[in-house]
């Protein structure tokens, strides 16, 4: 009996890790085009029930999927069982679109929000002895200094500026970790002459190339990359405060191998300014384009945006380019499509099947994720999970 009991609690304890997950995994935010359908997995027990403006509840078919037409913001309540809401979930439904796909490379440079710290280090004092001032203040890397008593820092040589000025007297700290702002107090530590140290490494900017993959005319907003940009020594997304998106030319492309994926290399030097950039999220860089010409824009090109239920398994092609300023398209195979992933950019999985590709770069490279694919004359999603051949 007692073997029984805990085999039955240990099913019960697997039964809730299940539910609990799946609810932590569904997203509190979804995007969707006007007439596409909110699609999500439902599991035994959670109802799903879309609140409308006179506070009634339409519930989402049992497959879970449910046509919105309703432009604006709409609240979706998650009830297990009915009765006991366990989240709430917002549906953002924008108008349908059309945008030009680009698939040519860019430079782009992002300026952080803060300093951001990116490592820390034992220091020697003018007396010589071994010192690390920033021991238990709390600091990680990752975390972005925003305040040095009191006055803003948005650059390394701002906050280099403060800790010297500070002639060895203690710095109130205001930082940023996992979202949440938090205070502390560094005493720095003088090596030299009118020098003085914390013992963090920090960085307030971060560039580089990749594709663009589309442009909207009636915003003038564009789109690049597929994914978000992330620091490269702590590997998180970057906050930004701003950034600029400017012309760059390709230098060379690396095919990729087995064990090296190969990379488009380009350079910013010189490079004309585009446009600004907004936003830095895991779906991609956001921006608006100042000068749309300096992006060869073909404006013929323009097309719908594809709902998902519009996207098939098959045929298709990626718009991208290998040498400056000239796209061209390639044919891919859409291997699977994840309908009900919203929570990350990994909506497709293509394959490269033109051999001319497969000649020059070996598959998909650095570089080139945010290509465009399009499918029956519509832009179905940027390229950011595929396979080689």
């Amino acid at each position: 009996m007692k073997k029984l009991a805990s085999i039955t609690l240990i099913m019960i304890l697997l039964i809730l890790y299940t539910y609990v997950v799946a609810i932590q995994n569904i997203p509190s935010n979804i995007v969707i085009f006007e007439g596409e359908k909110f699609s999500i997995n439902k599991l035994l027990g959670l109802t799903f029930n879309i609140e409308s403006d006179d506070g009634t509840l339409e519930t989402v078919s049992n497959n879970g999927k449910q046509t919105l037409d309703k432009i604006g913001k709409q609240k979706v309540a998650i009830n297990l069982f009915e009765n006991f809401e366990v989240k709430k979930l917002s549906v953002d439904v924008i108008p349908k679109t059309t945008v030009i796909p680009v698939g040519n490379i860019a430079g782009l440079k992002l300026y952080t929000n803060g300093v951001l710290v990116v490592g820390m280090s034992e220091i020697e004092g003018i007396d010589n002895k071994k010192y690390k001032p920033f021991q238990n203040c709390g600091i990680e890397e990752g975390d972005r200094i925003v305040l040095v008593n009191n006055s803003y820092v948005s650059t390394v040589e701002e906050l280099t500026s403060k800790v010297n000025e500070s002639e060895g007297k203690n710095l109130n700290i205001s930082y940023v970790h996992n979202e949440q702002t938090k205070e502390c107090s560094i005493t720095p530590v003088k090596t030299g002459g009118t020098e003085y140290k914390i013992g963090l490494w920090v960085r307030d900017s971060a560039a580089g190339v990749g594709t663009v993959t589309f442009y909207e005319p009636s915003t003038k907003m564009f789109a690049a990359l597929g994914h978000g940009i992330t620091d490269v020594d702590t590997g998180d997304l970057i906050n930004i405060s701003s950034g600029q998106f400017i012309t760059s030319k390709i230098l060379k492309v690396t095919k990729g191998e087995s064990g090296n994926p190969g990379r488009i290399q380009g350079s910013i030097d010189s490079g004309n300014e585009i446009g600004k950039i907004y936003k830095n999220t895991k779906f991609g860089v956001y921006g608006k384009v100042d000068n749309p010409s300096a992006l060869n824009i073909d404006s013929s090109k323009e097309m719908e945006v594809a709902l998902r239920e519009e996207i098939k398994e098959g045929e298709a092609t990626i718009l991208c380019s290998l040498d400056n300023q000239t796209t061209k398209e390639y044919k891919v195979n859409i291997e699977k499509i994840y309908l009900e992933n919203n929570y990350d950019n990994k909506s497709m999985k293509i394959k490269i099947t033109d051999p001319e590709l497969i000649e020059k770069t070996g598959g998909i490279i650095q570089g080139m994720s945010g290509s465009a694919i399009i499918q029956n004359g519509k832009f179905i999603r940027s390229c950011n999970k595929c396979i080689s051949k």
